[in-house]
């Protein structure tokens, strides 16, 4: 399955002989509901590592809630976002790569066995495996070790990370791979999401803009209870509340950095009444615009 082009990321990642990146998103204290990673899709595989508080991970339409110590495997061009699920600190650690990292290992006939397939999105591996392999909590061990092999840089350290990715990668494969060959594996729910590309493409572009659900489920030809049902497992937000998370993330940067006045920022962001403005922007930023220039 494809996605938007202007949902796609470009995972800014060490040197592009060494495609590989740790992301450590640590904040101090969030609100219920808060999106803590805006809706993307890249070509790289990614592993979250959540590590304090709790959150809800959509993948692929798919909701995943996490807690401390639990784990999910993003596959290469899967759609995520996620949000917090309680008030208070919240941290995870996104560790991000390509498959050719593995470039090395491509003469090797193990490897193409056992680990390519997954490099090569011919098969995934479940986005929660601990659901489905007992022993996955001794292997995740590898996970810990790569952080702290990033953040040590001690000698040869991309080495030790690459070996042990892969390694994790040849262990998971293990578990899965005979499963998969014989079709055992469960099938992926897929809702038909091309239809949903210009109308998210026009949201993200033109979130001023007023646009009733009606008109939103007439754009892709879904009647409006379906495309309410549908949008939510899309991006986990219904639709009028992912189009007023666009307007005030946006009105958070030009608060930031802009010298705009907030009647001005609220009226670009398509909110014409001041008050419900401020109203608005607190409910999801969990204080006041004029709040936000204080900070």
């Amino acid at each position: 399955m494809t996605y938007p082009k202007e949902l796609k990321e470009y995972p800014q990642l060490e040197q592009k002989t060494y495609p590989f990146r740790l992301f450590i998103n640590d904040r101090h204290e969030e609100k219920a509901g808060q999106n803590i990673l805006f809706i993307h899709w890249h070509e790289h595989f990614e592993i979250i590592v959540m590590q304090r508080g709790s959150a809800i991970f959509h993948v692929d339409s798919h909701p995943y809630e996490v807690e401390a110590g639990e784990i999910l495997f993003v596959p290469s061009g899967g759609l995520h976002v996620g949000y917090c699920l309680k008030d208070g600190p919240i941290c995870y650690t996104s560790i991000v790569f390509h498959g050719s990292l593995f470039e090395d290992w491509k003469q090797d006939p193990q490897h193409e066995q056992f680990v390519e397939p997954y490099v090569s999105n011919r098969y995934q591996f479940p986005v929660r495996p601990a659901e489905h392999m007992p022993s996955f909590a001794a292997q995740s061990a590898l996970l810990q070790s790569i952080i702290e092999e990033d953040q040590v840089k001690g000698p040869a350290y991309q080495l030790a990370i690459k070996n042990y990715l892969h390694l994790l990668f040849t262990l998971l494969s293990r578990n899965f791979l005979p499963q998969q060959l014989v079709g055992s594996s469960k099938e992926h729910h897929s809702f038909n999401r091309e239809r949903f590309k210009p109308l998210l493409t026009h949201v993200e572009e033109h979130f001023a803009d007023k646009i009733t659900i009606e008109q939103a489920a007439k754009t892709v030809n879904l009647n409006p209870y379906h495309f309410c049902k549908t949008f939510k497992k899309l991006t986990g937000r219904t639709f009028i509340d992912y189009v007023n998370l666009c307007r005030v993330n946006e009105a958070e940067r030009l608060l930031l950095e802009s010298n705009l006045s907030i009647t001005e920022i609220a009226g670009r962001v398509g909110c014409d009444n001041p008050n419900y403005f401020t109203k608005l922007f607190k409910q999801y930023k969990g204080m006041t615009p004029s709040g936000v220039r204080k900070v």
